[in-house]
């Protein structure tokens, strides 16, 4: 059943993302405030694999939750960029490797309940050193992490971002990995 939506409030704003109350009606006439966070800039990701290597990973803390796992490299779509170009520049940006041909793997809103930012994520058939990551900052480790070890890891619960656990289970489940 779909819910009427009568107006929304800002509550805060900034250039990542702006919290609002959405003044919302249920089928059954009920009425109440949801709150709704909004982003501007949407993410792009990349599953990068090599069947002798397996997937390109990066190990780093998020702050936010005070946990360290395993991610696929990915970030903001800038103004103007198509979500695969971004998606190939966070991968060259957070590992230092230029990533083939990039894909379309899937895309989806990571917390629709809640908020409306959307990830688009890309398979890419390999990738060729190219040095240094430029944003260092970004991980502790980066490491081409083979399927075996990659099944073992999310099992383990070590794959705790969203996005990536997401990309990751569907380029498995499709049979896109090994």
């Amino acid at each position: 059943m779909r819910w009427t939506v009568h107006g929304e409030r800002s509550l805060y704003e900034s250039e990542w993302m702006r919290l609002a109350l959405a003044d919302v009606e249920l089928p059954d006439g009920t009425r109440f405030d949801h709150h709704v966070l909004r982003t501007p800039h949407q993410a792009a990701g990349a599953v990068v694999y090599e069947p002798k290597r397996g997937v390109l990973l990066l190990w780093r803390h998020r702050f936010i939750t005070d946990r360290w796992g395993w991610e696929i490299p990915a970030g903001r779509i800038e103004d103007g960029e198509a979500a695969v170009d971004a998606a190939s520049r966070e991968v060259r940006e957070e590992t230092g490797w230029r990533p083939g041909p990039l894909e379309p793997l899937c895309s989806f809103y990571v917390a629709s309940g809640l908020c409306d930012h959307h990830f688009s994520a890309f398979l890419a058939a390999g990738a060729e050193h190219e040095g240094d990551p430029a944003d260092a900052f970004e991980s502790d480790r980066i490491e081409w992490v083979p399927l075996l070890a990659l099944r073992v890891a999310m099992a383990a619960g070590e794959l705790t971002d969203g996005p990536g656990l997401t990309a990751l289970a569907v380029a498995l489940a499709l049979g896109k990995l090994g």
